[in-house]
Parts: C-alpha cells; sequence; structure tokens
C-alpha cells in the first residue's frame, strides 16, 4: 500500500512542530495540546489536529499528545532517522556558514563532501573536510551518492554545477543561489533565498501600513464629526469587523483585513513526478 499523500503546506509545518516539541522537552513537558502547539506555531488548533491525523492517530481525548512520542512520530515522517549524507559546492563565505552550521551534524544530516572549482579553495580543509574540485563530482562512486546537494555558488554558475550534481545521480538539490534553475522531472529543487523572503515581508508590511492608514483616516473622520465609519479604531467594533466602508480618499475602496506573516520555509519549484 502506498504511503498517503502529504499536502506540501503541511510537510512545511512539521518541521515547525519538530523544533518546538524539542523545546518542550527540553523545558520538561511531558504532554502537550494542539492549542499549545498552535500557539506556539502561529497557526489554528485544527490544522494543527488536521496536520497531524494524516501522520497517524497519537492523541488522547482530555490528556493531549505525549511530547515525546509526537516528536518520534513526526521525525519519522520527516524521514530525520535515516543517514542523509549532504554536499555541498561553492565553498566561499556562504559555503563556508552552511559546512560550519551544526544543522548538519544532527538529525540524520551527515557532511559528506565540499567541492569548489577555485584552486585556492582546492584541497582546503573546512570544517574538517577537505574540499575536493567540482570536477570529482563525475567520480562520485554509486554506494558514495549523496542524498542532497547544496547549491552555494554565485548565480551565474548555479545551473552548471545542478547539472553535474544531477548527474552524478543526486535527487535533491537545495538552492541557495538567486538563479532559477531547471532540473528533470523527479529531481526535488527547493530555493532559500533572502531577497524573495524579504520581497514576502514588504508585501505583509505594505498591506499592514496601507490596513493602518485606511484606520487612522477613518478615525479622522469620526473624530470631525462624520458618521462612524465600521472598522474604525474607537473601542466599539467587535472582533468580527472588518474595515469596509470608505477609505482615506473617501472612494469607497474596501481594505483586506490585516494579514498574519506565515513563517515561511522556502519555495519549491519542482516535485517528484
Amino acid at each position: 500500500m502506498s504511503p498517503r499523500r502529504i499536502p506540501e503546506a503541511t510537510v512545511a509545518r512539521l518541521p515547525v512542530y519538530q523544533r518546538i516539541l524539542m523545546e518542550l522537552l527540553r523545558a520538561g513537558s511531558v504532554t502537550t495540546s494542539s492549542d499549545h502547539l498552535a500557539g506556539l506555531a502561529r497557526v489554528n488548533a485544527a490544522k494543527v489536529r488536521r496536520d497531524l491525523s494524516l501522520l497517524g492517530s497519537f492523541g488522547t481525548r482530555g490528556s493531549g499528545y505525549d511530547t515525546r512520542y509526537l516528536l518520534e512520530q513526526i521525525e519519522r515522517a520527516l524521514g530525520l532517522d535515516a543517514d542523509r549524507p549532504v554536499v555541498i559546492v561553492g565553498i566561499g563565505n556562504l559555503g563556508r556558514a552552511l559546512a560550519n552550521s551544526p544543522g548538519f551534524s544532527s538529525r540524520g544530516f551527515r557532511l559528506a563532501g565540499l567541492f569548489d572549482v577555485d584552486p585556492a579553495v582546492v584541497a582546503t580543509q573546512v570544517a574538517g573536510i577537505v574540499v575536493r574540485s567540482i570536477d570529482e563530482l563525475a567520480n562520485l562512486a554509486e554506494a558514495d551518492v549523496p542524498a542532497i546537494g547544496v547549491v552555494a555558488t554565485p548565480a551565474s554558475a548555479a545551473q552548471d554545477v545542478t547539472d553535474r550534481l544531477v548527474e552524478a545521480g543526486v535527487a535533491c538539490i537545495l538552492n541557495f543561489a538567486p538563479q532559477v534553475l531547471v532540473v528533470p522531472p523527479g529531481v526535488i529543487l527547493r530555493y532559500v533565498d533572502l531577497s524573495i523572503e524579504l520581497q514576502v515581508m514588504s508585501f505583509y508590511l505594505s498591506r499592514r501600513e496601507d490596513m493602518d492608514a485606511l484606520l487612522d483616516g477613518a478615525a479622522a473622520v469620526q473624530g470631525n464629526g462624520g458618521d462612524r465609519v465600521p472598522g474604525a479604531r474607537d473601542g466599539g467594533a467587535g472582533e468580527g469587523d472588518g474595515p469596509e466602508g470608505d477609505g482615506p480618499e473617501g472612494d469607497g475602496r474596501e481594505a483586506s483585513p490585516p494579514m498574519a506573516v506565515p513563517r515561511s520555509v522556502g519555495l519549491t519549484s519542482a516535485e517528484p513526478a
């Protein structure tokens, strides 16, 4: 029987739950609840319960979840109980920082190789590993093929590096370069791009600023003796009241409600076929 399909949005939230559960264990919490997890993950409790139900039945009505057991099940679902060799290509400032990150030495991720094209970098040691020439990627033995290839090169070299990783048999690419990549069907490709994350944050900040301006304008109209505008900051609007009505320009535009900023975990551009 094939495993149950889990939506990508749920997969993206599982590492958040995993980190929260680890912190709860360190704090001595033996049990937890969907409400508690939801509050810490900034999602609603129904979504937490729905996400966890896709993994199995772990909670007990009235007593919640066993923290350690739930953590183990989430880690199993994430595949963190397996050996995941990782290679990094591009050993500049970013590549060195990634190589020295403790994330590779825990949770099943093993830093298996470092590669670069610069002769001044090749044969040096980073994080206790000798940097090899990128030409050696083609010589990786079938039994030594990494599970994940990390691209930390300049944008101009990212596609060539990705092609080399794919030719060497690497099926998962994590791209830090500010470059859109093309991969064959069946290769998993994810982006970690600071500029994209900053643009997303800028979008939410703009929406928040527009909302603040609308509500300030509505409050000013009311203060000048105008009719009450639904959603104005007068303390009388209920939680469900929306900021409908005339905007600051008096043009009758309808403003969107304030939006909670989600925790972004990257952008997926390709999935396995």
